[in-house]
């Protein structure tokens, strides 16, 4: 059985108005079973924060880190910790 687990990314980049936002979620509910959001910054980056299975927020990141993604990916920075809760399926804000 799959340990859950809290994803928190910072996407540098070209990542905004791009709809980096939307595919980013639509990944996210492609992969199933995760919830969170994805926010624009005042500094450029988009945060995500993901929770669910590990195999899950793993394959969302490598997404992110991917050359598939919409806009262009600089870098990602991301933490690992226990999950909250309180995510109602995945959030665009």
């Amino acid at each position: 059985m799959s340990e859950d687990v809290r994803l928190v990314a910072w996407v540098r980049g070209r990542v905004q108005g791009v709809g980096f936002r939307w595919f980013t979620r639509a990944k996210a509910l492609e992969i199933g079973g995760l919830s969170g959001f994805a926010l624009n910054l005042g500094d450029g980056r988009v945060q995500v924060v993901a929770e669910g299975a590990r195999e899950g927020c793993e394959g969302l990141l490598e997404w992110l880190e991917s050359d598939d993604t919409p806009g262009r990916v600089d870098g990602v920075t991301e933490i690992w910790d226990t999950p909250r809760g309180g995510y109602d399926g995945f959030a665009i804000r």
